[in-house]
């Protein structure tokens, strides 16, 4: 998302030709088969190429979001190994986030430097690395260090992936190459959390994390295998906006959109500035970073803590039947994409409140101790959340008639701070008083976003 100047002012046109490849130019050796790509190197529908391409960003998003939340699930366990409470074991979880967000921005420009493809495989490699080591820590200290590099590693993705799909394909594919990414990320993250809870039991957490860091692995070989272009393919220099950024909202679902309609590195670098400055002036794009940022808070604590009390009297639930409660996810897939329509005919800001309104229906659903209710009410919240979360992350594009990817840059970093914090802090209600004070900091979250949410709506273009 930032832009850097790394090439030499001044290079002779024999020099490093490299630099001027369009995105679907092939290198290091490699041909594309005829009919693949456009004379300009954009991937056509249904070429082989195209298809590698689809390949190799789902693999990458099983990989980097399987990675991400591999502790969620298994954070009892990880509690009860280190002997600390719930509050320091949810760190395993808010440092890989928060070193995720802060690392977007700078992964962004390294991708610009050194070329999308080689970033996301070295930062691949890396995280691997990272969660593996992290199974074999022998205390806390260690194994925070160790997620917060898998999380700084992982960036790499989060930061490249969409905008590269955006391009490299031909605009008539691209939407469809972006929904594969995005369901692969949402998977992705499901996977993290049902392969540890079902292994728990079987050779505890320290094999769940390894075996998920074995998954990333071969995920991992698959992008670097099938992506086409070579690892050193370059960004195409006049930026493109990525098909469906900034409205595909929900968890994982929103998470490429700072890739997004981006340029090359020469001379941008004061350009971004100036547009991420002029975005932080914009009081509206202020507040919809503040509703993912809360609502994102409240969502990750939800999930965190509600671990802790299954595995308590009344509930006693086993690791991996606490693994399938994760299945409440798949509900946002039906109302991110609702919410969406709903727009279109209501307004963002009626859709946004009806959606966190939803979201404080079903948290009050979770405090009855019956698991029937629980289970019906993380549902209902989940669903209220995602369809709250895809309102405000388009609603960020909408808001920016400039400066797009900027803008959902804003977005995603107070996100996954929001996660960071949230995450932990809600922690501490947790450990006081149980459930019930819980549910009372996350419904503040929740009413927290409904408060920031913007009063006024974008006003369109003139045609």
């Amino acid at each position: 998302m930032t832009a850097v100047d790394p090439q030499p002012t001044h290079q002779p046109c024999s020099s490093a030709p490299e630099e001027r490849l369009l995105p679907g130019t092939p290198t290091s050796g490699e041909r594309l088969p005829p009919g693949s790509a456009t004379s300009e190197g954009m991937l056509l529908p249904g070429s082989p190429a195209l298809r590698r391409l689809q390949t190799a960003v789902v693999a990458a998003g099983l990989a980097a979001f399987a990675m991400l939340y591999s502790t969620q699930a298994s954070l009892p366990q990880i509690a009860d190994t280190f002997g600390v409470d719930a509050t320091w074991s949810s760190l395993t979880v808010s440092v890989t986030t928060g070193a995720l967000a802060i690392s977007v921005l700078p992964m962004s420009a390294l991708a610009d430097r050194f070329g999308p493809t080689r970033v996301m495989i070295v930062g691949l490699m890396a995280g691997c690395v990272c969660v593996g080591l992290g199974a074999t820590a022998p205390n806390l200290p260690l194994f925070l260090l160790s997620r917060g590099a898998a999380g700084l590693s992982l960036s790499s993705v989060v930061a490249v992936a969409m905008g590269h799909i955006g391009d490299r394909v031909h605009p008539r594919a691209a939407a469809a190459a972006v929904g594969m990414y995005v369901s692969a990320t949402s998977l992705g993250g499901l996977l993290g959390r049902l392969v540890p809870a079902g292994l728990d039991s079987h050779g505890g957490w320290r094999v769940a994390v390894a075996a998920v860091a074995g998954v990333g692995a071969v995920c991992t070989a698959i992008f670097a295998l099938t992506v086409p272009g070579g690892v050193t393919a370059r960004r195409r220099g006049a930026g493109r906006q990525a098909a469906g950024t900034g409205g595909i909202g929900g968890d994982e679902r929103t998470v490429g959109a700072v890739g997004a309609g981006r340029t090359g590195g020469t001379g941008r670098a004061g350009e971004t500035g100036a547009v991420i400055r002029r975005h932080l002036r914009d009081p509206g794009i202020l507040r919809l970073c503040g509703v993912g940022m809360v609502l994102m808070g409240g969502f990750v604590a939800t999930y965190n803590y509600l671990t802790y009390r299954l595995t308590e009297a009344p509930f006693r639930l086993s690791s991996a039947t606490i693994g399938l409660v994760f299945c409440a996810y798949l509900a946002g897939t039906v109302t991110s994409t609702a919410a969406g329509r709903l727009t279109v005919r209501l307004g963002r800001r009626p859709v946004l409140l009806g959606a966190i309104a939803i979201a404080l229906a079903g948290l009050a659903l979770t405090v009855p101790d019956t698991l029937g209710c629980v289970l019906v009410g993380l549902v209902v919240y989940t669903a209220g959340f995602f369809a709250a979360h895809s309102v405000a992350s388009g609603w960020v594009g909408a808001r920016a008639v400039t400066g797009r990817a900027e803008a959902s840059a804003l977005y995603l970093l107070g996100y996954y701070l929001g996660s960071s914090v949230g995450g932990t802090l809600i922690g501490l209600a947790w450990t006081a008083a149980g459930w019930p004070a819980t549910v009372c900091c996350v419904a503040a979250t929740q009413l927290a976003a409904a408060l920031l949410a913007p009063r006024v709506e974008p006003i369109p273009p003139a045609s």
